[in-house]
């Protein structure tokens, strides 16, 4: 079983409002059981802080460690993207959040992301010829990207671990632990590409906030749906309209 010891890896969470909650809390609690030291980042958090989303509804706020403006790359050992379509969609414009990836994936230091988070590594331009999974309602931009996706519950590639949605947090916590472990002080360098079992996607029906989105940008979702989305700052967030079940690919 593979050294999951991560004492004083230094482990940037980069998100903004409206991630997916549970996919940012979860990995780090492995993360700080484990010993590492996570910051939340943020880019012009407001108040310091940032909203997350449980499925569709407003979820718990979350001190900001560090704004993205301050942070700098070479600082931290590994990096984790939570998803959330909304907070996927925002991130991946933000020129210094692009920034912050590529210095990352340039050094080879480990990055673990989900569901929706990989937009921000198509946009940065980081995803040609990578293996990955994500929401399958994002494989068509990752393939268009040039990546290539597969629909498993988690795939380590070199430096890269990724899952496709809450369910697959426990294998996902897992294979993080073991990928961040190679970046310790001493380990070894060599990093495998290796894939879990599992082909199924979100069960028939299951209402989130991935579901709802999709592929579909967030400034674009009421004209692509019929549906109407009202955001409020951070006070007020609602989501009307039917939703239909996902369908296997």
């Amino acid at each position: 079983m593979a050294d999951t010891n991560l004492n004083g890896l230094r482990v940037a969470i980069l998100a903004t409002d409206y991630f997916e909650q549970v996919e940012l809390t979860e990995p780090k609690k492995a993360l700080d059981a484990a010993g590492a030291i996570t910051k939340i980042i943020a880019p012009q958090p407001k108040q310091g802080q940032v909203t997350g989303f449980n499925h569709d509804t407003k979820g718990d706020t979350f001190k900001v460690d560090m704004p993205l403006e301050q942070a700098n790359p070479a600082d931290f050992d590994a990096l984790l993207l939570p998803g959330g379509a909304l907070n996927a969609d925002n991130l991946r414009v933000v020129e210094k959040a692009q920034d912050f990836a590529r210095a990352i994936d340039r050094a080879q230091k480990p990055i673990a992301f989900i569901c929706h988070a990989p937009w921000l590594l198509v946009s940065a331009g980081l995803t040609k010829g990578r293996k990955m999974t994500s929401y399958h309602t994002i494989k068509d931009d990752i393939r268009n990207s040039g990546g290539q996706w597969e629909n498993t519950e988690v795939v380590r590639d070199k430096n890269w671990v990724s899952s496709r949605q809450p369910d697959d947090i426990p294998a996902f916590n897992r294979e993080m632990l073991s990928l961040f472990s190679q970046s310790k002080p001493g380990a070894s360098t060599a990093q495998s590409s290796t894939r879990s079992s599992g082909d199924q996607i979100a069960p028939e029906g299951a209402y989130t906030t991935e579901s709802l989105l999709g592929n579909q940008s967030s400034r674009d979702m009421r004209n692509a749906t019929g549906q109407q989305e009202t955001m409020k700052g951070q006070d007020d967030v609602l989501i009307h309209g039917d939703h239909p079940g996902l369908q296997n690919q």
